[in-house]
């Protein structure tokens, strides 16, 4: 007697996008093209989810449907009320310049509305705000771009704020930096409902970096410094950014300036805001944080990105990133290990294990 087989046990996902008129487009788009793309990929030869999928419905919810207009004008329609929202299980609320300096009574009704039954509740960029200003946030860790990060430590102080990382995950709120951050975020989010595989296999195919962890910084230390205005500054900054485990000790890039160390230490906090030792040792630490991403050991990291040893790798890690470089590279090397599985097409099936549970 032969047994029927298994029918796949798909599990839905509704994920609910607070949107409104002047909307950032790709704060919208961006995570939903990853939502989209994650059950192309978990999707079977015939089409269908495989066994134990989670596959994701997404619905765009304002105040009043129909349609909103984005700020660079392009018009979303489709758009149902709170009330036709269905149960969701997640909420994303996208965010707009004008969110940082008033948010319309509107947003934070939906978002409260469609928060309650809700196991996962996120922002996009300066979505965050609109957290923030219902209470959620109070207590967490919690970021946004970095552009708003002064003026969310301002309104909203017990706000645990992380103003440099891509997103963060704090209980059932999950927050993200502008724009691309966005897309990080939803990657994190497949990955926690599919397994790393699955978000490494959309984040290929949406040709996008493999997975950055969410505390990595929004931008490199070169990116953040103010280009200097004084030749001297400026030839040391490209010197140490060129090479950073060179000696680079405040007697020597004083030599190399041609200026006593305490007039380089007064010009690095005119213009830098911080002390020679202080930013080099950030400029190594990107380099560090690279060479972790390129495959090397946390020994051979730490050599030749002049921090030197194991331990002072460790320290700085921790007072700047708060994780160590083991975990850095552990998210990394799973990206590696699948990438160098899935060189043949097509990519090959990956079966969710996570059960879908209602807090």
């Amino acid at each position: 007697m032969s047994r029927s087989p298994c029918k796949p046990q798909i599990r839905t996902r509704r994920v609910a996008f607070v949107v409104y008129d002047g909307v950032t487009l790709l704060d919208v788009t961006g995570p939903l093209e990853v939502l989209h793309q994650a059950n192309q990929v978990t999707a079977g030869p015939d089409g269908r989810s495989g066994s134990s999928a989670v596959r994701y419905e997404s619905v765009l919810v304002s105040a009043s449907g129909g349609q909103v207009t984005t700020a660079s004008g392009v018009v979303l329609a489709g758009v149902v009320r709170p009330e036709e929202a269905g149960v969701v299980d997640t909420v994303v609320v996208a965010g707009s310049d004008g969110l940082v300096h008033a948010i319309p009574d509107e947003v934070l009704q939906v978002t409260a509305m469609l928060e309650r039954e809700a196991d996962r509740v996120a922002s996009v960029c300066s979505g965050a705000f609109v957290l923030a200003a219902l209470g959620m946030l109070d207590g967490r860790r919690a970021t946004t771009h970095w552009r708003h990060a002064a003026a969310m430590a301002r309104q909203y102080p017990r706000i645990q704020l992380v103003p440099d990382a891509l997103h963060v995950t704090d209980g059932r709120y999950l927050t993200s930096a502008g724009i691309s951050a966005g897309i990080d975020l939803t990657l994190a989010v497949v990955e926690a409902d599919h397994g790393a595989g699955t978000a490494r296999a959309v984040a290929r195919e949406l040709v996008v970096f493999m997975q950055r962890p969410g505390g990595q910084s929004q931008f490199s230390t070169a990116m953040a410094t103010p280009a200097a205005r004084t030749d001297p500054l400026r030839a040391i900054a490209d010197t140490v950014v060129a090479d950073p485990a060179a000696d680079h000790s405040l007697p020597s890039l004083a030599a190399a300036a041609a200026v006593s160390p305490r007039h380089l230490t007064r010009l690095f906090q005119s213009e830098f805001n911080t002390t020679p030792g202080r930013w080099v040792e950030r400029v190594r630490l990107d380099r560090a944080q690279q060479l972790l991403l390129d495959g090397h050991s946390i020994t051979t990291a730490a050599r030749l990105s002049g921090l030197g040893s194991d331990e002072t790798l460790r320290r700085a890690f921790a007072r700047h990133l708060g994780t160590t470089p083991t975990e850095y590279r552990r998210r990394f090397q799973a990206a590696r290990s699948v990438d160098e599985e899935d060189r043949t097409w097509p990519l090959p099936s990956t079966d969710s294990r996570h059960e879908h549970t209602k807090r």
